[in-house]
């Protein structure tokens, strides 16, 4: 089947990869199944702190679609599975011949039968599935239709390596967006190239870099040849190797990804069969990268380097001697165009502020008074409000022009509601764009890590045979 990170499909499909966004932060990868046996009437069911999510109500919607959540008898699912693993034990054991004795050493005498004979039939009344089960017929597959909750949705969004890097499991630190964005532009990686990864861990790297080669499946995944972009990757510790092996089959990029169980500072970069990946971009998120770097370098035979491209190379360390000895490294092996580079990614809210009386009611904004005159003029509102309220009360005597008289009457102020209206009123005819004044604030607490990314150049081998053949080219070319 085609990735699901390369091929996505328009609406969500059975059986394939998705993620639920419940906030910025919060995202949960699924993989979404049409029926499940978790003792749920509304089969398979994920939930969360904003409600459950039957997974019949996720397939078919369309990505970034808003998905409300589904009552769902959550408080009662373990005693249903274990009344239902009774009773097939109690159907199991009534199905036993006569003659069929207990085996000595089981530890269950007559009492203990007796309890689990209780327990299976003293559950109340029975329900139309439980009869179903009892009388040996299998309950529908059909799952019954979801009912909407009063509260709680989350997201539907499409496997990306931006949305899985935010909702894997944490098996090592991860290699951010703000990070690996930048790693693969600087290294140059484009479709149908080869990189190297090492120090694979939670595999947020591995999935961005397959999506950066990947130009198509080779014929033969095993295959090293041809111009198929693939991400050689390395991890040395075991388990973590297995749940990445297991996530990579799952996610569909065998074709794409090459995952070998080794030690790089000991058996450098060549793969299982012993063969070069040719690679031309390198990344090592390594302890001790200044260890790796011996086994890159063209003058080896077992060079894991494309020698016929330039070799770029970045190296992620958290810590500054790290990068101090890496570098150091990096001048002995011939390395040139060194650099250090600090990603510190900080989001930026960029909004118009706008402040009047004018605004009130308005939605994102600041109904307080902008000038003084704003603010004397509410106030002789208020004051002309005041002096109606009391020309309610008090009579108005002939000819009286002091005071609350009918001419301070007439002059009626507009109530709350009368004023919201004709404020929303009238914004349709404003140019709100260009209003206020445009402001913008970083947020208050930066989450992110500092690591600092260490670039470097290898050129190509060149010699004096080089040097003669190109002498010759020049020289057949100018006869020519």
């Amino acid at each position: 089947m085609p990735s699901p990170f390369f091929h996505t499909p328009p609406v969500a499909e059975a059986d394939s990869l998705a993620v639920l966004h419940l906030r910025r932060e919060n995202l949960v990868p699924i993989t979404l199944r049409d029926t499940a046996d978790d003792g749920y009437a509304e089969g398979a069911v994920t939930n969360t702190r904003f409600g459950s999510f039957p997974h019949t109500t996720l397939i078919g919607s369309q990505w970034g679609s808003q998905v409300r959540a589904s009552k769902v008898d959550t408080g009662t699912r373990g005693r249903k599975l274990k009344e239902a693993k009774l009773e097939a034990a109690a159907r199991a054991e009534a199905s036993a011949t006569p003659g069929e004795s207990t085996p000595v050493g089981s530890g269950e005498d007559a009492a203990t039968k007796k309890r689990k004979s209780e327990s299976v039939h003293n559950v109340g009344p029975l329900s139309p599935t439980k009869k179903m089960r009892q009388a040996g017929e299998t309950a529908p597959a059909e799952p019954q239709a979801a009912v909407e909750a009063g509260s709680g949705f989350a997201h539907l969004v499409q496997p990306t390596p931006e949305s899985w890097t935010s909702s894997l499991d944490h098996r090592t630190q991860v290699v951010y967006t703000p990070d690996y964005s930048y790693v693969l532009q600087r290294l140059r990686v484009k479709p149908g190239d080869t990189i190297i990864e090492a120090g694979a861990g939670s595999g947020s790297f591995t999935h961005a870099a397959a999506r950066a080669v990947f130009n198509g499946y080779p014929p033969d995944a095993q295959s090293a040849g041809g111009k198929h972009g693939r991400v050689c990757s390395f991890e040395y510790h075991a388990p973590r190797v297995e749940t990445l092996r297991q996530e990579i089959t799952d996610h569909g990029l065998d074709g794409a990804v090459t995952l070998t169980h080794r030690d790089v500072y000991i058996q450098g970069f060549l793969l299982a069969n012993d063969s070069s990946p040719r690679a031309s971009a390198i990344f090592l998120d390594l302890p001790a990268p200044w260890k790796a770097l011996e086994h890159i370098t063209r003058k080896s035979p077992t060079t894991p380097l494309d020698p016929d491209t330039i070799a770029h190379i970045c190296t992620f360390s958290p810590c500054i001697e790290q990068v101090q000895a890496t570098m150091a490294a990096m001048r002995k092996a011939g390395w040139i165009e060194i650099q250090m580079v600090e990603v510190m990614n900080k989001r930026i809210d960029v909004r118009r502020e706008r402040v009047g009386l004018k605004e009130e009611g308005l939605r994102g904004v600041n109904a307080n008074p902008a000038t003084v005159e704003e603010s004397i003029g509410r106030l002789r509102e208020i004051e002309a409000k005041l002096n109606e309220f009391h020309a309610k009360k008090t009579p108005v005597k002939a000819g009286d022009t002091n005071g609350h008289g009918a001419g301070d009457a007439a002059k009626k102020t507009l109530s709350k509601a009368e004023r919201l209206l004709l404020i929303k009123q009238e914004v349709d005819g404003r140019k709100l764009y260009k209003e206020g004044n445009l402001a913008h604030r970083t947020e208050s607490e930066v989450k992110t890590h500092t690591s600092y990314l260490v670039f470097a150049i290898l050129p190509m081998q060149w010699d004096e045979k080089d040097d003669l053949a190109l002498l010759a080219d020049e020289a057949s070319a100018s006869d020519k």
